[in-house]
């Protein structure tokens, strides 16, 4: 394990029913590859040295001793080899005959699994030739390739010399009303592998990816699949070669089926990332009393190979991954409005003040205004948008403002803030050249005064804002637009605003509206507390300083979920924006980690603002609320953080 990633593999070998020698050869040769490419854990499909289909030749003495072989071989060839190799084969354990997965190390035995469930209905009758490890009633020694064993029905555990923890079950055991592999993740498995042999039916294919993947997600674990393909026998089924990686009920690698040569999938599963899901899952964590099983050492060292990121890393974990971004940016809408309108129905209040900038956050908060008004059967007029022109505003975020609330048909007023900002200034001595944090401050917190005022005077609530990524940063004047009433975009980042309010533009309103959140979806985003350019352009743009928001959504997400280290992060980083994203941009190491030291100076520091945010609803996994999500205390150090990121640099 590197940087808590496990390099595993499904492998499909092309197998001769009843050919052990060959099978072993083929075998060995894909282990072979795997070690030679990085995999650190191989598992092979159900049975694959003998074939799963030799039937009655299960009972034949030749085919036993020439599988075993088969195992002296594998054991010989792999003896120099640190990889770690899952194979199934019959195991005759005294008077009865096991169907099990037999891991291999360094030319040694390190455990034997015996199939828990055996089907006995259609095309397969394994009872009729193997017994179930639960017809084992104590701990069988048996001998086998040259060296003594033990099989039992107890549940067993592998741990790797780096901490690494898997766990197997065969085929059918899957499929079980309560599979082995719950017990496995309870007991502590970070990975389950899987040896198959699932005939290829109409439907089967899809039900048999929502079971792995439904799996892996209900173990929170590494799920890891491998199944027969060419060579079985097609006299009656044909087995078409499924090997399918999951984790955490994402499958993340798959192999084609059907096809004629051996196959193998690779992919790296992420045990830094099941762990930090499981500590969170108060659920698992209760359930984790139930799960027994022995621990089996296996004294695997760390592959010496230079590590290579085999995974996609997703640039903007924020926006949703589902087929139907529409169907996505509605829900997330919807639970907004719900939010809302609960607000209100329990206030009576039928009243709401918004301030619109001509920005996307503001102009997100006024479309749930309204959506929410429409649900509510409320007149739109109730939502009273305030446009407060000050000493950065531009002549286009400001019509667009006045645009989208005239189309939208809600109450509009203009109240600029410059007569009472400089007002503000003499009163407290402050040179109205001097453009610093005072300059900027003053005119936020008057246009939150003008607000809440103003709300008071049409007995209405003031509804903020402010976005996700803005309370992380902490890019927010603190009791000015930090506070609100009740925020709707609090737990909405910076990268998903932009797709919601398309989605509106696209689907929800009328042309002029849609022609102005276009413009508005185009502007640079800024606070404008600073003077426009010569030619009346925005000059303060937020991302020149603070750094790119799709930087920091992806350290927010990655660090608020799983709690990542900054050198997993930057690992993490590195591969999700090297180009391959058109959407996430470019950005090579030393921009990142120049952000990233922004994102935790910042971060830690602004928890204060955080501590004290007005009520919001949650609309994805990560929050920041104080009574929810993330509960922080304001004067944390951020030393040891921000010294990781300066050695890295270094």
């Amino acid at each position: 394990m590197k940087h808590g990633y496990v390099t595993v593999a499904a492998a499909i070998p092309r197998v001769k029913v009843a050919e052990t020698e060959y099978n072993a050869g083929e075998i060995f040769a894909m282990i072979s590859d795997a070690e030679d490419k990085g995999v650190e854990i191989i598992v092979f499909p159900e049975l694959c040295i003998t074939g799963y289909t030799c039937q009655d030749l299960f009972r034949s003495d030749v085919l036993l001793s020439k599988s075993e072989e088969a195992l002296i071989s594998l054991l010989s060839s792999t003896r120099k080899m640190d990889i770690i190799s899952i194979v199934g084969m019959p195991v005759a354990v005294d008077g009865m005959l096991l169907n099990c997965a037999v891991v291999l190390h360094k030319g040694c035995i390190i455990g034997i699994v015996p199939k828990t469930y055996l089907p006995n209905y259609s095309e397969f009758y394994e009872k009729r030739w193997f017994a179930s490890a639960q017809d084992l009633s104590d701990d069988r020694q048996l001998y086998i390739a040259g060296s003594p064993a033990v099989v039992s029905s107890r549940p067993k555990v592998f741990t790797t010399i780096d901490g690494v923890k898997f766990g197997i079950e065969i085929c059918e055991d899957v499929w079980a009303p309560v599979p082995p592999s719950n017990n496995l993740a309870l007991a502590g498995a970070d990975i389950v592998f899987n040896l198959s042999a699932s005939d290829e039916l109409i439907g089967k294919h899809a039900y048999l990816r929502s079971l792995i993947s439904q799996q892996s997600a209900r173990t929170i674990s590494g799920y890891v699949y491998s199944s027969c393909g060419f060579g079985e026998s097609t006299q009656d089924v044909v087995y078409g070669g499924n090997a399918i990686i999951a984790e955490n009920g994402n499958i993340i690698a798959e192999a084609k089926r059907f096809l004629l040569e051996p196959q193998m999938e690779i992919q790296q599963i992420d045990i830094y990332r099941i762990r930090a899901e499981r500590r969170s899952n108060t659920t698992f964590i209760n359930a984790q009393r139930h799960g027994v099983a022995d621990t089996v050492e296996c004294k695997a060292t760390t592959n010496e190979k230079d590590f290579n990121l085999l995974r996609y890393i997703e640039p903007l974990p924020f926006i949703p991954k589902t087929d139907d971004m529409a169907a996505s940016c509605e829900e997330i809408l919807n639970i907004q409005v719900s939010g809302l309108a609960k607000r209100l129905h329990h206030t009576g209040c039928k009243n709401v003040v918004v301030g619109i900038s001509g920005g996307l956050d503001s102009t997100l908060a006024l479309l749930v205004c309204v959506r929410t008004f429409d649900y509510l059967s409320l007149d739109r007029r109730g939502i009273h948008g305030i446009t407060m022109p000050g000493f950065g505003t531009t002549d286009r975020t400001h019509d667009n403002a006045v645009s989208l609330m005239e189309s939208l048909g809600v109450t509009s007023l203009e109240i600029s803030i410059a007569k009472s900002v400089t007002q503000h200034f003499e009163d407290i001595g402050h040179d109205i050249s001097i453009h610093n944090v005072t300059y900027e401050n003053g005119q936020a917190r008057e246009r939150t005064q003008i607000l809440m005022d103003y709300a008071n005077k049409v007995n209405g609530m003031v509804i903020g804002t402010g976005d996700l990524s803005e309370l992380a940063l902490g890019w927010a004047t603190y009791n000015g637009d930090h506070m609100s009433m009740y925020g709707v975009n609090a737990s909405i980042p910076k990268t998903l605003i932009r797709h919601l309010v398309s989605y509106v533009a696209s689907n929800d309103v009328d042309e002029k509206s849609r022609n102005t959140l276009l413009d508005i979806i185009d502007t640079p985003i800024s606070p404008e507390l600073i003077p426009a350019d010569e030619n009346g352009n925005i000059k303060q743009k937020t991302e020149d300083l603070v750094g790119p928001y799709v930087l920091h959504d992806f350290f927010l997400y990655n660090y608020l979920r799983f709690g990542f280290s900054p050198s997993r992060l930057l690992l993490m980083a590195e591969k999700a924006f090297n180009g391959s994203n058109p959407d996430a941009g470019t950005f090579d190491r030393d921009t990142i980690l120049h952000w990233m030291h922004t994102f935790f100076r910042r971060f830690f520091a602004q928890q204060f603002k955080r501590s004290c945010l007005p009520d919001g609803p949650k609309v994805g996994s990560v929050s920041l609320s104080p009574r929810g999500d993330w509960r922080m205390p304001s004067d944390a150090c951020a030393n040891m953080w921000l010294e990781e990121i300066e050695r890295l640099k270094d």
